[in-house]
């Protein structure tokens, strides 16, 4: 079971979605996060949470309405790109596991202030990748990191080589439906 690399999904069909998470876990990735930039993210959050041992999330979700249609598909957790306290709010109240995200120390601070221990951090890479990651954890020692955003099989280990990195995201394994299964199981070994 590996949930340290978690693959980000933009589909236009549930089918696509079915596809490409079969591959994932037959490519040893147990965690997905299927993302709200298409008007398919309900179907397919709905569709992938229907396949046996893995774990589907909801991810840019910007407002209480994705956040409860997420849960209504079942997604088991939501991430976010930015936080919004409204929609923190809402995932606590329903008990869903929520990660918002921050591109700076004081947005990680108001992730912190609302009560979130792990946050997401976006576009990792353009903030100065895992030294960014390595620099705010000195300074937030009781918070955990979720990076996304310039993840690839390249910069993957130095990621996950920090204590305080819970997991990363990452679009290049799901990029292209052909090839999902390698890519898998290549940052599964990583991971």
């Amino acid at each position: 079971m590996n949930e340290r690399v978690v693959p980000v999904l933009t589909v236009e069909s549930a089918d696509d979605a079915e596809r490409a998470c079969k591959a994932l876990l037959a490519g040893g990735l147990t965690s997905v996060e299927i993302t709200f930039r298409t008007g398919a993210a309900v179907d397919a959050i709905r569709r992938a949470s229907r396949i046996q041992g893995l774990r589907v999330g909801a991810g840019t979700v910007l407002s209480v309405e994705q956040l409860d249609a997420a849960m209504e598909a079942g997604a088991q957790f939501a991430v976010a790109p930015s936080t919004n306290p409204v929609v923190v709010e809402a995932a606590r109240r329903a008990g869903l596991p929520f990660i918002p995200g921050a591109a700076t120390p004081t947005e990680i601070d108001r992730a912190r202030e609302l009560g979130c221990d792990v946050v997401k951090i976006f576009p990792a890479a353009l903030l100065g990748g895992s030294a960014f990651i390595k620099a705010v954890s000195s300074v937030f020692p009781g918070l955990r990191f979720v990076p996304t955003g310039g993840i690839t099989a390249d910069n993957l280990g130095d990621y996950l080589a920090l204590s305080s990195v819970v997991a990363c995201g990452g679009t290049w394994i799901t990029a292209q439906l052909d090839g999902i299964e390698e890519r898998a199981r290549a940052a599964a070994m990583v991971g």
